[in-house]
């Protein structure tokens, strides 16, 4: 199953006008089954680390999810599935917008209930790598009476809540907003992601 071209600049579209959108169906129902199920069993299995922040990578209270990086070149079946599908989506950003994304990264995310991310912004201090962000959901049956909405700050003071439904993927310029996870009363799944480019260090 591809992305259809007119969803393709339909998305395109709503990051070059907004920066943000929603792509309700990115991988068909077994491929997102198969990532949900990989990602409920390693986690069951205590295979995910409890997950830190900024380039020192220090433990903090305000962050309560556990996670496990997709190492390339050594992916499952279902995680190399979603990867070629979100570097299909970068290359058209490339082509339509002119963001010179290199590469995507990803992890698996687990939120235990009662667990949530304050309000943050995806960008490293010193680091601009990170150009786009993109959350892929994994979990069937969600109702919003079950919580953990993925809140999104916008201009004005405004903010949507998107929800983790199963095959949803949002997307947003990780420069541009504040975000944060709501506590859920459940498990919440997902696959964490960032769209890069590359970076220079400074020659002194």
């Amino acid at each position: 199953m591809n992305i259809p071209p007119d969803e393709v600049s339909r998305v395109t579209n709503a990051l070059a006008t907004d920066g943000w959108c929603v792509v309700p169906d990115l991988l068909s129902a077994a491929q997102t089954q198969a990532l949900a199920a990989e990602c409920r069993a390693m986690h069951e299995a205590r295979q995910l680390t409890p997950a830190r922040v900024g380039a020192t990578r220090t433990a903090t209270p305000w962050r309560g999810d556990s996670t496990h990086w997709f190492q390339a070149g050594a992916m499952s079946a279902p995680q190399q599935a979603f990867s070629d599908r979100l570097d299909a989506l970068r290359r058209a950003f490339n082509r339509e917008l002119m963001l010179g994304l290199v590469e995507c990264e990803s992890h698996y995310a687990v939120y235990p209930p009662g667990a949530g991310y304050a309000r943050h912004i995806d960008r490293l201090r010193d680091n601009d790598a990170r150009v786009v962000s993109a959350v892929f959901y994994l979990n069937e049956g969600w109702q919003h009476a079950d919580g953990g909405a993925l809140r999104l700050y916008l201009d004005g003071g405004s903010h949507r809540d998107i929800y983790p439904h199963a095959g949803k993927l949002l997307l947003f310029l990780s420069a541009q907003f504040e975000h944060e996870v709501l506590p859920a009363t459940r498990d919440r799944m997902s696959v964490a992601c960032w769209m890069r480019q590359r970076t220079f260090g400074v020659i002194g």
